[in-house]
């Protein structure tokens, strides 16, 4: 079975019907590491790529893993994005982010529908936030505004919760009205289901590693 077929019987709601599909040919990775990313880097060399076109659209599927074993993530392609932040400009212009993914272990990836492409980083953080304003109201808590101009969302979970990362520090936001997470504190001033911090992944490099790792071990 081709890493294409394991990945539509594990996500079959992907292509809808009727939608063309083209599979290119199986390639080993060849675009070098990530600088700032070892575990990334170390998950990323060991993976095949499949090119796929699905309805006009471009990814890329990157699986890893033995014959029997085998998992990865539906990628959009590496992109340049000129006045993006630093890490994710150099990010981007080897590996496009992550849309679906298969047969891996629970992390904070799971449930996410983007993580780290630039589709998601198009999305306001400071705009979403200021819609729930609500929050900080109904307990007479100072709205935050223009220091959350500079945060850039990079991971957008199914049901709307959105983490962000400085632009220029990596800091790590959680935005999360609707959540049931373990190991976050919410920012000083901020009420429950609002902002938060993870606690031990202050940054985007720290937030990327630690799931890179666990999706290099093999299952048990």
């Amino acid at each position: 079975m081709s890493d294409w077929d394991r990945f539509l019987e594990c996500v079959p709601w992907f292509v809808e019907p009727g939608s063309a599909v083209v599979v290119g040919p199986v390639s080993s990775w060849a675009r070098g590491p990530l600088p700032g990313f070892s575990e990334l880097s170390a998950l990323l060399a060991s993976a095949t790529v499949t090119p796929v076109s699905v309805a006009g659209r471009p990814y890329e599927l990157l699986a890893w893993g033995r014959s029997d074993d085998r998992r990865g993530w539906l990628c959009q392609p590496p992109s340049r994005v000129a006045g993006s932040p630093a890490f994710l400009e150099r990010l981007w212009a080897v590996f496009g982010g992550i849309v679906e993914q298969f047969g891996g272990p629970s992390t904070l990836w799971l449930n996410q529908n983007e993580v780290l492409t630039v589709s998601a980083s198009r999305t306001s953080f400071a705009d979403v936030v200021g819609q729930y304003d609500w929050l900080w109201t109904d307990e007479k808590l100072p709205l935050p505004g223009e220091e959350l101009l500079p945060f850039v969302t990079v991971a957008i979970e199914a049901n709307g919760n959105l983490t962000a990362a400085h632009g220029e520090t990596g800091r790590l936001v959680l935005f999360a009205p609707d959540h049931s997470f373990d190991s976050v504190t919410p920012l000083p001033g901020c009420p429950r289901f609002s902002l938060y911090s993870f606690d031990a992944m202050p940054d985007v490099w720290s937030w990327v590693e630690s799931v890179a790792r666990d999706w290099q071990a093999p299952r048990s």
